[in-house]
Order: structure tokens, then sequence, then C-alpha cells
């Protein structure tokens, strides 16, 4: 027809599918197919970053201007569930009323596919997004870092829960577009590149202060001597927070004083639990199920960025 667009194809057709299905960014319609699928999925963690980037504004900027941080982190949530049209806290309470119905697995898929939300579907929102808001709240360097580091890993999740052997619980929808679609290397691959950018993106925010520090009315170096100025070197930062209540009072500042060190393993680490804690409940659905459905990838995205930002609360 004149005057409408040709779906896009090539390259470009897998990240357009990628975001248009994981954002609520407007893409031009792709010819999708299983091969398509599979590369979008791959791409999903990118995506993710670009989430936490976005994220991440309106955390520094709405912390430093209101002088709340608390604040600025319930934005930043509230922007990650617009910016994805809330459908992976969606899916992640369809899965908990699903998987606490205690039906079979067609009885379960039934209960999930309601449009109303039952009492384990709203306990675990809840208790999610509370878990989200307080670590983001935290007043330390880690936090921006943290947060871009989580919504990738909740991508991340969606890929591997797409690689080859993973089923769909059903014969039409999203899972059974993408479940098998993604080959382990590309997994592996997509993991690795993942893991490079957080920790690069680690290293920077080690590397001086918090980006709240610029948004900030008063500069809270001033008390130690110092003004916004004349900040001074990171080593001074740590050396002189040593040893007072003022320094991070993660588990890895109990072994070691290198911010790059504990920064960049602390966020690995994080990362490596959220997937860790995403295989286990993929696992329970594909079992429970028969397979995985778009809820069931919803509920992957956000187990796998709380528990990543809540590991990362604990470590750094």
């Amino acid at each position: 027809m004149p005057g409408e667009s040709s779906p896009v194809r090539g390259p470009g057709a897998a990240w357009r599918l990628a975001v248009g299905t994981l954002t609520v960014l407007p893409v031009r319609p792709v010819e999708v197919d299983r091969a398509v699928a599979g590369r979008a999925m791959s791409l999903a963690p990118f995506v993710g970053l670009l989430l936490g980037l976005a994220a991440t504004v309106v955390l520094v900027v709405a912390g430093g201007l209101s002088g709340s941080q608390v604040l600025g982190a319930v934005l930043a949530v509230g922007m990650l569930a617009w910016l994805t049209r809330a459908l992976h806290l969606d899916g992640l309470a369809d899965l908990a009323d699903g998987l606490g119905s205690g039906k079979p697995a067609d009885g379960a898929l039934d209960v999930m596919k309601r449009s109303d939300i039952g009492p384990f579907g709203v306990v675990t929102l809840v208790i999610t997004l509370l878990v989200q808001v307080a670590v983001l709240a935290r007043d330390d360097t880690a936090a921006w870092v943290a947060l871009v580091a989580a919504t990738a890993t909740g991508r991340l999740a969606v890929t591997w829960a797409c690689r080859d052997g993973v089923p769909a619980a059903r014969p039409t929808g999203l899972g059974a577009l993408v479940a098998g679609t993604v080959r382990r290397g590309a997994a592996i691959g997509a993991t690795a590149a993942t893991a490079a950018v957080v920790v690069v993106l680690a290293l920077v925010a080690a590397s001086g202060p918090s980006l709240l520090e610029y948004c900030r009315p008063f500069d809270s170096t001033a008390a130690f001597g110092y003004t916004s100025y004349s900040t001074p070197p990171p080593g001074i930062i740590y050396e002189h927070f040593a040893g007072t209540d003022l320094r991070p009072g993660g588990l890895l500042h109990r072994l070691s004083d290198d911010p790059y060190l504990i920064t960049a393993a602390g966020l690995l680490l994080a990362m490596a639990a959220g997937l860790g804690a995403a295989a286990l409940l993929r696992r329970r659905a594909v079992r429970r199920l028969g397979g995985v459905t778009g809820d069931v990838l919803g509920a992957l995205v956000e187990t796998a960025t709380t528990v990543t930002l809540l590991v990362a609360a604990l470590l750094l």
C-alpha cells in the first residue's frame, strides 16, 4: 500500500525487534522469523544497558536536585516501568499467581492469562519494588552503576532463557517465537560483552566521586576541607573514609581497600547471582508449566534485576 513502511530486513531487523519487544519505544515493522528472533534475544542485554543509563539519569538528577535519594530511586524505578510498559512487572505478578495457584500446568497457564492480579502477584510486586527502591536509595558511588548492571543482567536472563533446549509452554505467543532460538555460543558471547561493559562502567564509577556529587547544591567533601572546586583524588577520599561510618559497608570492603577491584568484582558477582536466581526460576517454570512464556520471560527480567541490585548492595 502506498505510504506504508515496508518491514525491515537484514541486520537492523534484530535490533529493532529487541527494542520493540523490550521497550516502549516505537520501531518500524520487521520481518520476524526464528533466526531474527534469536539474534534479537542475543541483543537483549544491550537494550538493558540503554534502559539502565536512562534510569540512571533520572536517579542522579532527581536525587541530586531534590536532595532526596529515595525520591530519585522511586522515579528511576518508575522510569524503568514506563520504558517497558510495566510488562516485565506484569509477567512477574502473573507467574507468581500461576505458580502459587497449585494447579496443573494448563490451569496455571489459564491463571496467568487473566487480566487481574491475585494475592501472590501483589505481594511479589510489592516486595520486588521495595527492594529495588531501597537499594537505589543508597547514597554511594555504586548506586548508578549497579542500576545499569542490574538492568543489563535482567535482559541477559532472557537471552539464556531463549537458548537451545528451553521449550515453549504454549504453541503460540512470544514464548513460542523466541524459545530455543539462541545458540549457546551466542549467549556466552552476549554475557562476556555485557560483563566487559559493566567492568568499564565500574572502573569509571570507582575513579572519582559519585555522580550524585555533581548534582547536589552542597558538596559533602567540604566537610573534609575540600570544596567543589578542588576535588581530592580518589585515594584521598578512600583513605579519609577508612575506619569511619561514612565508608561503604559492603562485605568486599572488609577484604580490600582498592575501589577499582571492589566495584568491578562486586558487580560481576552480583550479575552472576542475578543470572543464577533467574536460572532457578526458569527451571521451576519449565518443570511446572512445561516451558517458557512471555510472562515467564518478564518474571526472569525482574528477578535477575532485583537479585543483582540486592547482592550489589551487600557486597559494595
